[in-house]
Formats: structure tokens, sequence, C-alpha cells
């Protein structure tokens, strides 16, 4: 039997050109990639805050949970306010938010997924944890690795990938998808069996 509350995944990131191809955008990325498989496009949400693509992942005529896709129309510090907005609209409950985002503690092309934990020094999760009252939402965390040298974490992260990771990105976010699918369909345990690294 399938769970039939709406499921919020929402990718983190910053809109605009200037900021497409970097390593905080990840969440933005894996989103495209879920819209993508859903055969929607994306809209801007009545709330005018967020981008959003209501559908179901999965086969079709499979029995899928009911999602709404979304990346918020802000930058990554202000996400919580778009997401609280669309929870709200959606009546979906904290623990059916599912947020994909980037992580500086592990090593780029792994992938981690879990529910709750600390903001670990990302806006975007600190944000949402502000907005939504609580951090008891899902993560998939997409490593993108430490900075090298003495580069800024700040910088780092507002930075392109390097030619090698270019070539490596279309698995990871691929990965991200199928876990962010997982995570939805199966649950928790399972996926991080599959797909943590």
């Amino acid at each position: 039997m399938v769970d039939d509350a709406v499921w919020l995944v929402v990718g983190l990131g910053n809109p605009g050109p200037t900021y497409a191809g970097t390593r905080h955008n990840i969440g933005y990325l894996v989103t495209d990639e879920l819209v993508r498989r859903t055969g929607g496009s994306w809209r801007k949400h009545k709330t005018g805050r967020a981008d959003v693509v209501e559908g179901r992942l999965g086969a079709p005529g499979s029995a899928s949970p009911r999602v709404v896709l979304a990346r918020p129309r802000c930058y990554m510090n202000e996400s919580g306010g778009p997401v609280k907005a669309l929870a709200t609209f959606y009546k979906v409950a904290p623990d059916h938010v599912v947020a994909i985002h980037d992580e500086l503690d592990i090593a780029f092309g792994t992938l981690r997924t879990k529910l709750g934990g600390g903001d670990n020094g990302h806006n975007g999760l600190k944000s949402m944890r502000s907005s939504l009252g609580t951090g008891d939402f899902y993560r998939v965390r997409a490593g993108i690795g430490r900075p090298p040298g003495r580069q800024e974490p700040a910088d780092f992260v507002l930075s392109a990938y390097s030619r090698v990771e270019q070539k490596e990105l279309p698995f990871q976010v691929d990965t991200a998808a199928d876990a962010v699918e997982s995570l939805i369909r199966e649950g928790l345990e399972s996926t991080q069996q599959r797909y943590n690294s």
C-alpha cells in the first residue's frame, strides 16, 4: 500500500546563470533530473517564491506517491521561507520533506541520506530548520569534498566543478535522483543500505 500523503522534494541552490554550474547548486541539478523523469516542466508557484512540478515518481501506472518537486526562487540562505510556504500550501509535514543539498564533509561522487541532524554550517538547511521549526526532515547529501589548499569553504561551494568532476557529475546527479525515489518509495533504511557510501 502506497502512502498517499504528498512529499515535498526541495533542491537547494542559488537562482540565476551566475550560480548554475557551481557546487552549491547540486540540489537544483538533481531536481531538474527528477522533473525530467516525471515528464513535467517547471512553473512558478502561486506563492511566487518557488518553481514547482507536481507529479508522481516511478514507472507509469505503478502505485507511486504524489510529489511536489520544488526549487526556491531565492538565495540559499533564504530557502526556508519558500519551503515553509509550500509545506503549508500542500499540507506537507516535515517528515515528508526531502532537502537535496551539497555536503562539504563527504567526498565528491559519494552520497548519504538521513533524517534530521545538524546544519553543519549549511545556510540552506539552517534557513529550513528555522522556518519549519524543526530539523526533522530528510536530507539527500551529495558530496562535494573539502576545498583544496587554503581556499575558503564559502568560495569553494560557489565555484565551478573541475573538468574531471564535470565528467562524473551526471552520474552523481542520476544516483542522487535514484536515492530520492528510493527514499519516498521504500523508506530510509533500505535507501541508506543501497546508496550511503
